[in-house]
C-alpha cells in the first residue's frame, strides 16, 4: 500500500509554513481563518469515519484504519516536530491564528489523544469483531489451541527467533537507540541467582509479516496472530534462567524533518544523504504505550527517552494499525467492487487492435484523460514509452517528483537515452520520504547517459510535465503532457487526476521555456497558457478571482470553483473571502486541510466547502472561473498552500477544447451536489457528514458515479 493513499498534504515544516506576514485586510475580521493543524487532524478524522462506517466492506474498513495511523505518524514526524522546533528555539512566530506554537501544540496534543483513542475504540469495538463476523479473526494466543500453539512454536523457532536481538539495559549496557515507528517490547525480568531485577527491549522486526497466519483445521476461517502476541509468550527462550515479571508494547516517533542549506552545498546529493542519516536520530515527539503498562517500567521510558507526559499516548489494544495494510485476503466480498479502468478514447486500439499511434491522436486535439478511471498505462506511460522508440522523436524533458520502484516511465526515459535521444529528467530528490528512492533512480539515469537536474537552489520542482520533440516533416513540433498527479504507476490506479496532452505550439513553445530556466539560467517572465509558480501562480490566480468579484459588482454572473488538497494561504482566501461579499459563489472542493471559515454572514455566506474522501485519493486540482460567460479553467500541480505559491515549481495549464470544459464542470457539479455524499464545513471548522437521503438511502457516491459517467461517455462517443 502506498504511504500517501489519503493524506491531506502536510507540507514541509520550514518555517515560512507558520508565518502570516501578509497585512491584514482592514475590511476583514481578524479571526477568520480556521488553525491549521486542527484542521489537518480533523481530516484524518475524517478517514476514521469511514472505518467506523459499517455500511463499506470489512477489508475496506481495516485499511482505512491504516491509513489513519499512517497519516498520523506523519504528521507528528512533520508537524508537530516543526512546531516543536520553534518552541525549543525560541522562533515563536504566530501561527495562521494568530496563536503562539505552544498553545497550538496543547491543542493538538488533546486533539490526537482524543482521536488516537477513537481509532483504538474503531479497531477493538467495531472493525475487529465485523472482521471476525466475516471469517477473519484476529486472535489472541491464549485463545488458542494446544495444536495451534505447537505449530506456532515451530514456525517460532524457524522463522522469528533466529532474527530476534533482546539488549540489556545495566550498568555494562547503556539503554539502547529507539528507532522512529518500532514496535518494541519492554521487558522485566528478574535473576534467578541475585534475584535482580533487570530490563530488556525487544524490537518486533519489521521485516516479518506483523499478523501471522494461523493455519489450522478446515471450516475455522482465516485467522491471525499479531505478531508481537506471539512473541511475548516464548519470552522464556529468549531469557533462559531469568523470571519473566512483565512485559508491554511500546512505540516511538521520532523528527524525521530534513532540512539541509542548500545554498552552502557543493553537492545536492550528498548533503541530502548525510541528513538522511541524521534523520534516524532525530529527537522523540510521541511515545504509544499499551493501556497496561506498569509505572515502573512508564517512568524509566520517560527517563531514558528524555520526553514528557504529555507526549505519552495509552492506549487500548494492538499499537501501529498500519499491520492492517498487510492483510492480503483474497475475499473480493470484503472489498469494493472493482472498477475497470478504460482506455481514454482518443487512445483506443484500431479496427485490427493495433497499437494507436498516440502522437497522431495528439495531433487531432487536446486529449484530457481523468485517472484512475481512464488508464495512466495507455496514455501518460504509452504516450512516454512510444516517445522512447520512435525514431523521429528528438528530445524528451520531464519532471519526476515520485515514482514507483520498477518505474517503467524510468525504464522509458533510459530506453530513449540508450537509443541516441536527447533526455532531461528532472529529479526532485527532495520529495518527503522518498528522497532516498529519488537519489537511486537519479543515479540509474546518468549512468544510462540521461541528463539530470535536480531544480533551482531554495525550490522545490513539484510540477508535473512531459515534453517531447518530434521531427515532422523537416519541422520540429512539440508534444506535451500536463498533470496534476505524479508520473508514478502504482499510485495511478489510486489516485484522482486529470492529465492534458496537447500538440498546441505555445504549450510547446512555454513548456520548453520552463524547462530551460530549470535545468539552466533563463529566466522566462511570460507564459502564455500556464501560470507558473513562483512567480506567477498567485498573482495569476488573485487576479481571476478579482475580476469574478469586479465582474459581480458590475451585475454580471459570477462564480469560481476551485478543487485543491489543501486550502491554507491567507491571500486566496481573503481574496475569495471578497469576492463572496461581493456576491460571487465560490465553491471549494477540499481533500485535507481548509483554513477558510465557509457561511458567516459578511465575509463569506456565498462560499460553500465539501470534501470527498473514498477509495481514491481526490488529488486533482482543478481552477475554474467563469469569466462572464468565457470559462477561465486551468488544471496542474499547485495546492494553496505557502508552500506550493512561493518555494515550489508549480504549473497550471488553461484548458480550452469546450468538451474538456464540460467534462470538467459535469464533475464539479457531481462533486458539489447534495445529493452526493461528502463531507460540510461549517463556520465554526466543524466538518459534518451528509451520507444519506432523508429516506436513509445512501447519496450518490462520487467515485462510483465518475466511473460510470467515463464509460458513458466512452460509449457515446465510440457510437458517434
Amino acid at each position: 500500500m502506498e504511504r500517501e493513499v489519503l493524506d491531506a498534504g502536510l507540507g514541509d515544516s520550514d518555517d515560512d509554513d507558520f508565518d502570516q506576514d501578509e497585512p491584514v485586510d482592514a475590511e476583514l475580521p481578524d479571526h477568520r481563518y480556521l488553525d491549521r493543524e486542527l484542521s489537518w487532524l480533523a481530516f484524518n478524522q475524517r478517514v476514521l469515519e469511514l472505518a467506523e462506517d459499517p455500511d463499506l466492506p470489512v477489508l475496506e474498513r481495516a485499511n482505512y484504519l491504516a491509513i489513519f495511523a499512517s497519516n498520523l505518524d506523519e504528521f507528528f514526524m512533520v508537524r508537530v516536530a516543526g512546531l516543536k522546533r520553534r518552541i525549543v528555539t525560541g522562533l515563536a512566530v504566530p501561527t495562521n491564528i494568530g496563536r503562539a506554537p505552544a498553545e497550538v501544540l496543547a491543542d493538538i496534543s488533546t486533539e490526537a489523544h482524543r482521536l488516537q483513542l477513537r481509532h483504538a475504540d474503531a479497531w477493538t469495538t467495531l472493525v475487529r469483531p465485523a472482521l471476525d463476523e466475516a471469517g477473519v479473526s484476529v486472535v489472541s494466543y491464549e485463545s488458542l489451541d494446544a495444536d495451534d500453539r505447537e505449530r506456532l512454536y515451530e514456525f517460532f523457532q524457524a522463522q522469528v527467533f533466529p532474527v530476534l536481538m533482546p539488549l540489556a539495559v545495566d550498568p555494562a549496557h547503556p539503554f539502547p537507540y529507539i528507532s522512529g515507528l518500532s514496535l518494541n517490547l519492554a521487558i522485566r525480568i528478574r535473576n534467578a541467582r541475585t534475584g535482580r531485577q533487570e530490563f530488556a527491549r525487544l524490537k518486533v522486526p519489521p521485516m516479518l509479516p506483523r499478523f501471522v497466519d494461523v493455519r489450522g483445521s478446515e471450516g475455522r476461517g482465516v485467522r491471525y496472530l499479531p505478531l508481537e502476541d506471539l512473541i511475548s509468550n516464548h519470552l522464556d527462550d529468549l531469557f533462559p534462567g531469568m523470571e519473566v515479571l512483565d512485559h508491554h508494547a511500546f512505540r516511538l516517533t521520532r523528527n524525521e524533518d530534513v532540512a539541509i542549506e542548500e545554498d552552502e552545498s557543493e553537492n545536492l546529493i550528498q548533503a541530502l544523504e548525510a541528513e538522511l542519516l541524521r534523520r534516524r536520530f532525530g529527537p522523540p515527539i510521541r511515545l504509544e504505550i499499551t493501556d497496561d503498562m506498569d509505572d515502573v517500567t512508564l517512568d524509566l521510558l520517560i527517563r531514558e527517552l528524555d520526553i514528557t507526559e504529555q507526549e505519552v499516548y495509552r492506549l487500548p489494544g494492538h499499537l501501529d494499525l498500519r499491520g492492517l495494510f498487510g492483510l492480503k485476503i483474497d475475499r473480493p466480498d470484503l472489498r469494493f467492487p472493482p472498477h475497470v479502468p478504460t482506455t481514454a478514447m482518443a487512445f483506443q486500439p484500431g479496427d485490427n487492435n493495433e497499437r494507436p499511434d498516440i502522437f497522431a491522436s495528439i495531433r487531432k486535439g487536446d486529449v484530457l484523460v481523468h485517472h484512475p478511471y481512464e488508464s495512466f498505462a495507455t496514455s501518460v506511460q504509452a504516450f512516454l514509452e512510444q516517445a522512447a522508440k520512435d525514431p523521429h522523436v528528438l528530445a524528451i524533458k520531464q519532471t519526476l517528483y515520485r515514482t514507483s520502484g520498477d518505474s517503467p516511465i524510468v525504464e522509458a526515459l533510459i530506453d530513449a537515452a540508450e537509443a541516441g535521444k536527447q533526455v532531461l529528467a528532472l529529479v526532485e530528490i527532495k520529495a518527503r520520504f522518498d528522497e532516498a528512492n529519488n537519489i537511486l533512480w537519479a543515479r540509474k539515469l546518468e549512468k544510462a547517459g540521461v541528463h539530470v537536474v535536480y531544480g533551482l537552489v531554495g525550490l522545490k520542482t513539484h510540477c508535473k510535465l512531459a515534453l517531447v520533440i518530434r521531427e515532422e516533416g523537416g519541422v520540429l513540433r512539440s508534444y506535451s503532457h500536463v498533470g496534476t498527479g505524479n508520473y508514478n504507476p502504482k499510485t495511478s490506479r489510486i489516485y484522482e487526476d486529470f492529465g492534458l496532452f496537447t500538440a498546441d505550439d505555445q504549450v510547446g513553445r512555454d513548456l520548453t521555456r520552463l524547462f530551460n530556466e530549470l535545468s539552466g539560467y533563463a529566466i522566462e517572465k511570460k507564459f502564455k497558457r500556464l501560470l507558473v509558480a513562483p512567480l506567477h501562480l498567485r498573482k495569476g490566480l488573485l487576479r481571476l478571482i478579482d475580476k469574478e468579484r469586479r465582474n459581480a459588482i458590475a451585475g454580471k454572473p459570477a462564480s469560481v470553483r476551485i478543487k485543491v488538497n489543501s486550502m491554507v494561504d491567507e491571500q486566496i482566501i481573503d481574496a475569495l473571502y471578497r469576492a463572496s461579499q461581493a456576491g460571487v459563489k465560490v465553491e471549494v472542493s477540499v481533500r485535507g486541510i481548509c483554513a477558510l471559515k465557509p457561511g458567516v454572514p459578511g465575509m463569506s455566506e456565498n462560499i460553500t466547502v465539501r470534501s470527498v474522501l473514498g477509495r481514491y485519493l481526490e488529488h486533482s486540482r482543478i481552477f475554474a472561473f467563469h469569466n462572464d460567460g468565457d470559462p477561465q479553467v486551468f488544471i496542474g500541480s499547485a495546492d494553496m498552500m505557502h508552500r506550493n505559491l512561493d518555494r515550489r515549481v508549480e504549473a497550471l495549464v488553461r484548458v480550452v477544447a469546450p468538451s474538456h470544459l464540460k467534462e470538467l464542470s459535469d464533475f464539479f457539479d457531481l462533486a458539489m451536489s447534495d445529493s452526493t455524499s461528502s463531507w460540510h464545513l461549517g463556520p465554526d471548522g466543524e466538518w459534518t457528514r451528509h451520507n444519506l437521503a432523508a429516506d436513509g438511502t445512501r447519496l450518490v457516491d462520487l467515485q462510483d458515479k465518475t466511473m460510470i459517467n467515463v464509460q458513458r461517455r466512452r460509449r457515446a462517443r465510440a457510437v458517434r
